[in-house]
């Protein structure tokens, strides 16, 4: 399956692009991994990456430890088509301020990707697996979030694809963008 770009917002010349396809086949300068905060890569999008990029990334991670909940930290892509694999920790969901977290978390990712000088970033929808943060929420949240960041800071990024497999994620991602007048 190629991945497809399903709705475009133009934020001050920065694209905000919902993408359905394999966030592992992404050709952006920078991936997002929804990590845990331990950066052991075994499931979900995060043994996915590990899987088609190759060991160094797990192994650059276990040499970076530990990454508190909100912050982002990266490596390299190993074999994936990405430059590098940020490595985002969003919250579990009932842990408290989730939504904060989840804010810094795609912020973090974003400032992350400033500080590399990238032009192009994909992002799944960040703690709404595994994590258990409700999608529908969990997706306003991210696209708020990534909204907020291209209208009020300076960055490199020109790109930003929400990049997800499903169409679940995907058709919230779109209810979303409509509203902000995508």
């Amino acid at each position: 399956m190629q991945n497809k770009v399903l709705k475009e917002l133009v934020i001050k010349g920065k694209k905000i692009q919902i993408v359905k396809g394999d966030i592992t086949e992404e050709e952006s300068d920078a991936i997002v991994n929804p990590a845990n905060n331990y950066l052991r890569h075994s499931g979900g999008v995060a043994g996915a990456i590990v899987r088609k990029g190759g060991k160094i990334i797990q192994e650059e991670s276990d040499k970076i430890g530990y990454v508190p909940t909100g912050n982002a930290v990266y490596t390299s892509a190993g074999s994936l088509k990405a430059k590098y694999v940020i490595h985002s920790v969003g919250p579990r969901w009932g842990e408290g301020d989730e939504e904060n977290k989840l804010r810094s978390a795609v912020r973090n990712s974003l400032k992350l990707a400033t500080e590399l000088k990238l032009k192009s970033i994909s992002i799944p929808a960040i703690s709404t697996g595994i994590f258990g943060y409700p999608k529908r929420e969990g997706t306003w949240v991210i696209l708020d979030e990534v909204r907020s960041f291209l209208e009020n800071e300076e960055s490199t990024i020109e790109v930003v694809r929400l990049t997800n497999i499903d169409d679940e994620t995907c058709n919230l991602f779109l209810e979303h963008i409509e509203k902000l007048g995508g």
